[in-house]
């Protein structure tokens, strides 16, 4: 648009009616042949030219080399007794970046800094096996959940056990999330019990929707929503703040639905993957409910996570993991390592490296997300001096 032109044109019928001096339309004329005024529209677009600046971060954008990913894992661990199941969550990587694995009856740590392992608990036949693991934001206290409905939660600096809950599950806890002082757990009976770890009281809410195992729960960045995923093939989102009724009820699936990632970037965008039956990958809004896209994996999905960094997502489906660029689903790598299903994965706390566990009794560490020193790395929190004193207590 010119703004000169079009105030000299709207002005011409004012001028035939005021005196005009011959020189200043003589200066008009000669300055409207110059510029190339002599048009009748008021209004014009034309391709804007490229600034200094963009010219700069095109110049930029040729020269930078595309990020590599390395295709094989980088490190491999052992994990003899890894309990060749689908339905449960027996790892996940701290805060504090530690490594905790459920073998069999027993939970291993494993220190990621020092390169040390340890056992930080092994349960009786009665109690075991370890069927879920989920670390506390601090990065110091464990909920493990157990094959005979108990859920332990662990101070893994001292190593004593802080709690028990139980009486709520009369079946193994496949699933736990962390939100805050809120530990959620997911039974094979179905139910989802909010547990205030402040309390010695019973839980504080009760969400009843999934009508078989619940083996994905997820809250969200917020803390306000929480999705869980069930062998019944449903998916439901859960407002903290509302009630105990299912704020949506997603269906779509045709098979258990264990993997569930909410998006770092947008916070109403949840990603969940469907069993062998299924085998898609499926995008949600949570403020709609609605289905916004659906990719075949071709085989059973285990687990998803988000970059914290770029717009990918990377999924565990079959005997190896796939790299996705979204929204376009293009992919950009398939990594194999396994050599059984893998079960699950979980992701390092500088966003940078991602484990997986197989049936095959192995871990596998994998550059998948960039290189530390060009990630913004997350505060890990100062041990706390006692249980749960990162929280406010209510007296």
């Amino acid at each position: 648009m010119d703004f000169d032109y079009a105030h000299l044109a709207l002005m011409e019928e004012r001028e035939e009616e005021e005196e005009v001096s011959s020189s200043r339309k003589a200066y008009r004329k000669q300055l409207a042949e110059t510029m190339g005024l002599n048009r009748t529209r008021i209004l014009a677009f034309t391709n804007k030219p490229p600034s200094s600046t963009s010219l700069h971060h095109q110049h930029q954008h040729q020269h930078e080399p595309p990020r590599r990913i390395p295709q094989r894992p980088e490190r491999t661990l052992d994990a003899p007794g890894l309990v060749d199941d689908f339905y449960l969550n027996v790892l996940d990587w701290s805060s504090a970046n530690v490594l905790a694995v459920a073998l069999a009856n027993s939970v291993c740590l494993w220190d990621a800094s020092t390169g040390s392992v340890t056992t930080l608990v092994t349960y009786g036949e009665d109690q075991g096996p370890v069927t879920s693991l989920n670390w506390a934001h601090d990065g110091i206290n464990l909920g493990v959940g157990l094959n005979n409905g108990q859920v332990h939660i662990w101070d893994c600096v001292t190593k004593t056990l802080l709690r028990t809950l139980q009486g709520f599950h009369h079946t193994r806890v496949g699933s736990l999330a962390w939100n805050t002082h809120i530990l959620t757990t997911g039974g094979m009976d179905g139910r989802i019990f909010n547990n205030d770890v402040r309390f010695m009281s019973y839980p504080v809410s009760t969400y009843k929707g999934h009508t078989q195992e619940v083996c994905g729960l997820k809250w969200s960045a917020s803390g306000q929503q929480l999705a869980s995923g069930g062998n019944d093939r449903l998916v439901h989102i859960w407002d903290r703040s509302t009630s105990t009724q299912w704020l949506h009820r997603l269906r779509g699936h045709t098979s258990a639905v264990k993997a569930l990632a909410w998006c770092p970037f947008q916070s109403d965008l949840l990603a969940s993957g469907g069993g062998a039956e299924d085998r898609k990958i499926k995008f949600w809004n949570t403020r709609t409910g609605a289905c916004l896209n659906s990719l075949d994996t071709a085989s059973q999905v285990s687990s998803l996570l988000w970059s914290n960094n770029q717009r990918e997502l990377l999924c565990s489906h079959g005997s190896q993991l796939t790299l996705w660029k979204y929204p376009s689903m293009v992919k950009m790598a398939e990594l194999s390592g396994h050599t059984s299903r893998v079960l699950s994965m979980t992701q390092s706390p500088d966003g940078c490296t991602v484990v997986s566990a197989a049936g095959d009794e192995n871990l596998c560490f994998w550059n998948v997300f960039g290189l530390p020193h060009t990630t913004a790395k997350k505060t890990v929190p100062k041990a706390a001096h006692e249980p749960f004193s990162h929280v406010a207590r209510i007296r």
